[in-house]
């Protein structure tokens, strides 16, 4: 309907107060209210009573109003008739009323609120229109939830589904247009969409629900989200029935009028019924009260006093009672506050000509702006539950029951609230009482009987019979080629990629008809974001390869699960520690060389402290006895000493140091075993951070995202970062290093990093992985094209293919072409060059020749010397004294005896009878 009439009404009311003023006492008798119904409506009908109701109790109760009387002019209106439902509107205006109750309908809401914001009467409307705002009509007051909330509610009812796409079908008119806009924001929030949606006028002919019905049949979606009147929308269920659209594979959504109809009606026809069996919908939640129990048990004798006894009471019902009652409390503040009711007329509601406009009975509620402070500021508790207002004017805490049609009734499954933005099973009452708790894990919903009674939940899609070919993008790689490239013989592309998408799409139980697109001219690596920005402006409908999943690219595209984990990692060249003679040297250092060396002569000089005295074979004279010290303590680290200890204190100082020496050997021994075997490298760069604390040149990979993580993440500088082409100029980069125009380090992912290690075998990673990524499908959101969603199989089946290893993986294949090759390791030992050994073991030698011959003639002239002395010496005589006679005694020569065989005693030894200790000791 066109607005032009609409708004020059409106144009016409933009009036301000003028002189001539009615005014009645502060305390009037009678006070009126206003309501604009469509009453031949079932939320018109429930809406009538319920005003009716609210008004017999506040009136029948002298402390609410303290004497005043609330009555109610009522005003029957058509919604479905644009152009007459407006002017019945604008003719009800002319009555003096304080406030209005409705009217329902969305389009005859947004032509009233503006009369109203003019004659400054608020306005306690239950129309549900998103886009109806107290900011843009201030004397609009809304008495229901919005359908901002429903259709979050709807959203999170899909998102828990792992639905990703719906079809949406609505009434053109305000109040269907504006609730499908809200539902595509609530699903983009989740990162759904509405793949297809489309709406018919109120008086659609049979034959065009029809073709719409058909024409929603052959999407891809099997969600259909149904957002209309009561009248329309059990149309469009009894056709869907017959079109074989309600059952098993369907999902219908269908928004609150569903369960205002059945919540309202007492007969419902069983055809009707039985036509939406497993049906969702949605139900504003109101708590169970005293109050609640108390009006729907009176309700029957309302219904029938005001000819609708086949109505019942739903949740309107509830808001609309409570709406009066929000006037009434807010009127007995006014009086209290000293307001007063006056209405003022405005002489420019004539036209210029002199004939009238016939709208000067409209008249401007002189105290409406006070009015409408005390509605917004009313705090009770009622029928529908907590009445209160926030600061935009809505009800706090709106909430909705998620209701499954099941045989003759509905069964709740869940509840949606904005508290938390969850579904849950506990009652939203429940959980204002403690802090919210945003966890998806918390949601959880009853099962559901969906179309078709099948109790499994439908998968939300199918391949449509008329699906065009896929556009999959590959691109086309320079370096790398193992991974995803075009075959320049045949035109084909060919990679490890694409094995991995064509056994994943074998694997669907329905074909997939596609063609490769290559992008890039295979001269230089292409760059993979204007690839994904393809996809997200539809020119192409997915893109397969060595594509890596960051951030930034999610929010353009969906993905599959990650087929190959990678990551960033740094590449730089490496200096080996090359294995020479001297490499049993390295494993100590020069200190600890020395340490060890001066413990070992402390253990033998404190072991012989501990034994000269008492054990001859630590006795002897002082050169003889310093080699035994040095032959001891050293002869230690192998356990072949043979001096035998005598003391205590020398046999616990030598099992301690024992132990000692067998650590030391231990250690020795793994760290020589790891220089021979494991290949020691040295790089000048440790991780990330000696990167970034560097002014070098850092390389990266032709249309990696490594440039932008660099730049954005690490704070690199731009121009510090140098673009390379393929493996031969990593390796030629990094020889040249970056004083002769080449790089310190290359940034790449992990995969092209394992192949390039494959050949150049002088280049390490230095650090580990400073970022997790991985490598996946990227396709456009749902299946709008006919492409299985994110949450479908083909997300699933690339990692089932890695997992069976049905295709080749080219880091496994270089990895075994390595191994089969003997080419000779860089970690072997190979013989030393003889001048390395030859002058150290000469001089070793020599050294020993001359040591060997100098102990040699020591010991001949001391065994000279000995018997030299004892020649002469045959027989003593020994004196030994008894009382005053001495008494010569002849002494035996003995030859000295072997202790144990290890020490030769020279010395002669004489058999004393009468010698002491002391004098044996002397010798």
């Amino acid at each position: 309907m066109g607005t032009a009439f609409p708004m020059l009404l409106v144009l016409s009311l933009l009036l301000y107060p003028n002189g001539i003023s009615k005014s009645l006492a502060a305390r009037p008798p009678v006070v009126n209210i206003g309501s604009i119904l469509q009453l031949n409506s079932t939320t018109g009908g429930v809406a009538a009573i319920a005003i009716n109701a609210a008004l017999e109790d506040i009136n029948s109760d002298p402390t609410v109003l303290n004497g005043t009387t609330l009555k109610v002019e009522t005003k029957d209106t058509n919604c479905f008739d644009g152009f007459l439902g407006m002017v019945q509107a604008l003719q009800f205006m002319e009555t003096d009323v304080i406030a209005i109750v409705g009217p329902q309908c969305s389009t005859i809401a947004h032509i009233i609120s503006y009369v109203a914001n003019e004659l400054r009467v608020p306005l306690m409307s239950f129309a549900s229109d998103a886009t109806l705002s107290s900011i843009q009509f201030p004397f609009f007051v809304r008495t229901a939830p919005s359908d901002l909330y429903q259709m979050a509610a709807v959203a999170a009812v899909v998102d828990y589904n792992h639905w990703k796409i719906v079809t949406a079908i609505y009434i053109d008119d305000d109040f269907g247009r504006n609730g499908i806009a809200a539902l595509d924001d609530a699903l983009t929030a989740k990162r759904c969409k509405i793949s297809y949606k489309i709406g018919f006028p109120a008086n659609a002919k049979k034959s065009e629900l029809i073709n719409l019905l058909v024409s929603v049949s052959y999407m891809e979606s099997r969600v259909i989200i149904l957002h209309t009147g009561a009248e329309p929308g059990l149309k469009l269920f009894s056709m869907a029935n017959r079109l074989n659209m309600m059952g098993n594979g369907y999902v219908w959504i269908a928004t609150d009028w569903l369960s205002a109809y059945l919540d309202a009606n007492s007969s419902v026809p069983a055809e009707t019924i039985s036509g939406m069996q497993g049906v969702l919908t949605l139900r504003p939640h109101i708590p169970s009260s005293e109050m609640k129990g108390n009006l729907i048990s009176k309700w029957s004798r309302q219904s029938q006093k005001y000819n609708h006894s086949d109505l019942r009471v739903n949740t309107y019902g509830f808001y609309v009672y409570d709406s009066v009652w929000a006037v009434a409390r807010a009127l007995d503040a006014f009086f209290d506050d000293g307001g007063s009711i006056s209405f003022s007329n405005d002489s420019r509601l004539r036209d210029g000509a002199g004939g009238t406009l016939h709208l000067e009975a409209m008249s401007i509620f002189d105290k409406g702006k006070k009015l409408l402070d005390k509605i917004r500021k009313v705090n009770f508790t009622g029928p529908s539950g907590k009445v209160q207002f926030d600061a935009s004017g809505d009800l706090i805490h709106p909430a909705y029951e998620i209701i499954n049609v099941i045989g003759n009734g509905m069964r709740t499954i869940g509840f949606w609230s904005n508290y938390s933005g969850l579904l849950s099973t506990v009652p939203p009452e429940a959980l204002y009482s403690k802090s919210p708790n945003t966890s998806l894990a918390n949601q959880q919903l009853y099962d559901v009987i969906w179309p078709g009674q099948t109790a499994q939940r439908p998968r939300g899609w199918v391949f449509p019979s008329n699906a065009k070919e896929l556009k999959i993008g590959i691109p086309n790689r320079f370096s790398f080629r193992e991974f995803v490239t075009k075959d320049n013989v045949t035109g084909s592309m060919k990679g490890y990629c694409i094995d991995v998408f064509t056994q994943a799409l074998a694997l669907l139980p329905y074909p997939v008809t596609y063609k490769f697109v290559p992008f890039g001219s295979g001269t230089e690596n292409p760059h993979y974001d204007k690839l994904i920005q393809m996809v997200e402006s539809n020119e192409l409908d997915g893109a397969v390869g060595d594509i890596a999943v960051t951030m930034k690219r999610t929010v353009i595209a969906d993905f599959t699960q990650p087929f190959i984990e990678t990551g960033l990692v740094i590449l730089a060249p490496v200096k080996r520690h090359i294995t020479t003679s001297w490499a049993f040297l390295q494993p100590f250092t020069l200190e600890m060389w020395c340490v060890t060396g001066l413990f070992f002569l402390v253990v033998g000089v404190v072991v012989w402290v501990l034994e000269h005295r008492i054990n001859d074979e630590f006795r002897g004279s002082p050169r003889q006895q310093m080699i035994t010290i040095f032959w001891f303590s050293f002869s230690t680290l192998f356990f072949a000493h043979r001096e035998n200890t005598m003391s205590t204190l020398g046999r616990g100082v030598l099992l301690i140091w024992l132990f000692v020496v067998l650590i030391i050997q231990s250690s020795y021994t793994a760290s020589l075993t790891s220089i021979l075997t494991v290949q020691q490298l040295d790089t000048s760069i440790k991780g990330i951070d000696d990167l970034k604390n560097s002014d070098a040149p850092v390389g990266f990979q032709v249309g990696s995202f490594a440039q932008d993580y660099m730049v954005n993440e690490l704070n690199i500088s731009r121009s510090r970062l140098r673009a390379l082409g393929s493996p031969k100029e990593y390796a030629k980069a990094l020889e040249l290093g970056p004083k002769k125009g080449g790089v310190m380090a290359i940034v790449d992912e992990r995969p092209y990093v394992e192949l390039f290690l494959s050949t150049y075998c002088k280049i390490a990673v230095a650090g580990s992985d400073f970022t997790s990524r991985g490598w996946g499908f990227f396709i456009l959101p749902g299946i709008s094209t006919g492409f299985p969603s994110a949450s479908g199989p083909v997300h699933r089946d690339p990692v089932t293919v890695r997992e069976r290893g049905a295709a080749a993986d080219p880091r496994q294949v270089a990895q075994d072409r390595r191994v089969r090759s003997r080419r000779k390791r860089d970690d072997q030992l190979e013989p030393a060059p003889p001048r390395e050994l030859l002058g150290p073991v000469h001089n070793l030698c020599h050294g020993v020749r001359h040591l060997a011959a100098h102990l040699l003639r020591h010991h001949a002239a001391q065994v000279h010397e000995t018997r030299a002395e004892e020649e002469p010496q045959e027989v003593h005589l020994v004196h030994r004294r008894q009382g005053a006679t001495e008494e010569p005694e002849e002494a035996v020569h003995e030859p000295a005896c072997e202790c144990d065989g290890h020490h030769t005693d020279d010395r002669p030894r004489h058999r004393e009878a009468g010698q002491t200790g002391q004098e044996r000791q002397r010798y």
